[in-house]
C-alpha cells in the first residue's frame, strides 16, 4: 500500500486529470528540475512533444493550456480558474513564456508544442503508456541542456520514464497496516478487529510527515488536536471543495466550451426536482435517485467547463463520489445527529480510498490505458463500498458492494466525442452514481458469500482493458466519437 487517500482525491481543475492535471504537473516538475539543476537561466527554448492519447485528444482536454500553465509555474491545486484564460492568452499573444514566472523564453506553439498524432509512444519501438510527453530544454545555440519523458498515468499521477520502467524503485511508505489486495485487507481487519475505514485512517496518520503528499488545509484548524483529527479535517476540506463544485454546477446555465454546443442541464434538473405536486405536499418518490444523477452531472459540467473539482479518482469520473456523499447526507441519514452524519461521511471517504488504492496499485485508473471502466467504473466501485461503510455495513458487505459495482462496468470504453469530457462523460457519471446506490443495496440486503471477489474483478477489469482496442481508449477514433459524425 503505497498510495494515500489525498493522492486519489486531489483538488485540481477540469476537464481531465490525465490530460490536464497530469501534463500540468509534469511541466511544473520539469521546469522546477531545471531550476534546481541550475539550468533555468541557460534555457532559451523548451519543446514539448505529446504522444498517444495526449496527442489525439489533447486539444479537447486542454492539454495545450495545461502545459503552458505548468511551465509558467502554476500548480493545478492552487491556480485560480478565473485567471487561466488571461495567462494563456498572454503567452499566445506575446509568443513568450516566463518559466516559473521569472525567466523569459520564446514560445511559439506551432514550433514548440508538437502533437504526434501518428505515434502512440515516445519511443515507437517500446510500448509504454499511451499518455506520454517529452520535454526538451535547449540553450541559445540550440544545444540540448536536458530532456525528460513523463507519463500521465491517470488521476493526475505522473511518473518519469525511469520511474515507469522501474516501478519497484519508488520509496516504500511505512504504514501500520499495509495491504496490496482486498483479500489481505479483509484478513488484516479480522486479525486486528478493525473496520476498513479504521485501517485507512491509521495509515493516513502514519503518512502525515510524508512531504510528497499534498493535503488540503483543514477547514477548521481549531479542531485539529492530533493526527487523526488532522486527517479527518483535511477530508472534510475535500468535501467542502466538492460541495462548492456542486453549488456552482447547479447554479450555472449556458453552453459548455469546446464547440459541441452542449447545454448545461444541471440547473434545469434542479428546478424540476424542487417542484412539488399540485397539492404541494408530496415529492416524486424517485426524487432521491434523481438527485444522485443531478449532483453527478452538476460536478461534471463544472469539470467540462474547466472549473475547480476534486479528482475522485479522476476528473472524468469526478461526479460519482460527491453524488453518493450528497445522497448519504440528504437521503440516507435522516435520523442521525450532525455528529453521526459527519462520522458516516468520514467512513465513506476512507473506505472509498481503500478501494481506489486497490485499483490504482493492481490495475489502472487511466481511461487511455483501460477505458472508462477504469474511471467511472472505479469511481462507482469506490462509492458503492464507501456508501456501505457510511451506512454502518461490515467489511464483507463493503467488499461485496465494490465488486458488484465494477462487475457491471466491465468493458466500458472511453470514446469522448471531439476529445471533450462532455458526451457521454457527463451523463455517464450520473449513471455510474445510480449503479453505486444499487450495488450497495444489493450487498447489504443479500448478506453472505458471493462467487466473485473484488480482487478477481479488479484483475478482470485490467485484463479487459489490455484486450480493448486502443481506438476505444480515449483516442476519439471509434465508438460514439466516430459514429456521431456519420449520423
Amino acid at each position: 500500500m503505497n498510495t494515500s487517500l489525498f493522492e486519489l482525491f486531489k483538488i485540481g481543475i477540469g476537464p481531465s486529470s490525465s490530460h490536464t492535471v497530469g501534463p500540468m504537473r509534469a511541466a511544473l516538475r520539469f521546469v522546477r528540475t531545471l531550476d534546481s539543476d541550475g539550468l533555468i537561466e541557460k534555457t532559451a527554448s523548451i519543446t514539448v512533444e505529446l504522444y498517444g492519447s495526449l496527442a489525439l485528444t489533447g486539444i479537447g482536454h486542454g492539454t495545450d493550456r495545461a502545459v503552458l500553465l505548468g511551465l509558467l509555474g502554476e500548480a493545478p491545486d492552487n491556480i485560480d480558474p478565473a485567471k487561466i484564460d488571461s495567462l494563456v492568452a498572454a503567452v499566445r499573444s506575446s509568443q513568450q513564456l516566463q518559466l516559473l514566472g521569472r525567466h523569459p523564453i520564446a514560445f511559439r506553439e506551432a514550433e514548440h508544442l508538437l502533437f504526434h498524432r501518428d505515434r502512440m509512444y515516445p519511443d515507437p519501438e517500446t510500448p509504454t503508456h499511451p499518455n506520454g510527453l517529452r520535454f526538451t530544454a535547449r540553450d541559445i545555440h540550440g544545444d540540448t541542456l536536458t530532456s525528460e519523458v513523463y507519463y500521465s498515468i491517470g488521476g493526475g499521477f505522473i511518473v518519469s520514464a525511469a520511474e515507469f520502467a522501474n516501478p519497484g524503485s519508488a520509496k516504500k511508505r511505512e504504514v501500520p497496516y499495509p495491504f496490496s489486495s482486498a483479500e489481505r485487507l479483509l484478513a488484516l481487519a479480522l486479525e486486528q478487529h478493525l473496520s476498513i475505514p479504521e485501517i485507512v485512517l491509521a495509515n493516513e496518520v502514519a503518512l502525515l510527515d510524508e512531504e510528497t503528499i499534498v493535503r488540503p488545509q483543514p477547514r477548521d484548524a481549531s479542531a485539529v488536536h492530533d493526527g487523526e483529527s488532522a486527517v479527518k479535517q483535511s477530508i472534510l476540506t475535500l468535501w467542502e471543495t466538492m460541495r462548492s463544485c456542486i453549488d456552482r454546477g447547479v447554479a450555472t446555465e449556458g453552453t459548455l466550451p469546446g464547440g459541441l454546443n452542449v447545454r448545461r442541464r444541471a440547473a434545469g434538473l434542479a428546478r424540476r426536482l424542487a417542484r412539488l405536486d399540485e397539492e404541494g405536499r408530496t415529492r416524486d418518490p424517485l426524487a432521491p435517485m434523481d438527485s444522485v444523477t443531478l449532483v453527478a452531472m452538476a460536478v461534471n459540467e463544472e469539470n467540462a467547463a474547466g472549473g475547480r473539482v476534486v479528482t475522485a479518482p479522476t476528473n472524468g469520473a469526478a461526479g460519482v463520489i460527491p453524488a453518493i456523499a450528497h445522497f448519504y447526507l440528504h437521503h440516507a441519514s435522516h435520523e442521525l445527529s450532525e455528529a453521526e452524519k459527519e462520522a458516516g461521511l468520514l467512513r465513506y471517504f476512507l473506505t472509498a480510498a481503500a478501494i481506489g488504492i486497490l485499483y490504482k496499485e493492481n490495475a489502472s485508473i487511466s481511461g487511455a490505458e483501460v477505458g472508462c471502466q477504469g474511471e467511472v467504473g472505479v469511481a462507482c466501485s469506490m462509492a458503492a463500498g464507501g456508501l456501505v461503510a457510511a451506512l454502518g455495513g461490515d467489511n464483507s458487505a463493503i467488499e461485496h458492494a465494490a465488486e458488484i459495482a465494477m462487475e457491471h462496468n466491465l468493458g466500458m470504453t472511453c470514446d469522448p466525442i471531439g476529445g471533450l469530457v462532455q458526451i457521454p462523460c457527463i451523463e455517464r457519471n450520473g449513471m455510474g452514481a445510480v449503479k453505486a446506490v444499487n450495488a450497495s443495496r444489493l450487498a447489504m440486503n443479500d448478506q453472505g458469500s458471493h462467487k466473485i471477489s473484488l480482487d478477481q474483478v479488479i484483475e478482470t477489469m485490467y485484463r479487459t482493458g489490455m484486450d480493448m482496442q486502443s481506438r476505444y481508449k480515449e483516442t476519439s477514433l471509434a465508438g460514439l466519437a466516430l459514429n456521431i459524425i456519420e449520423c
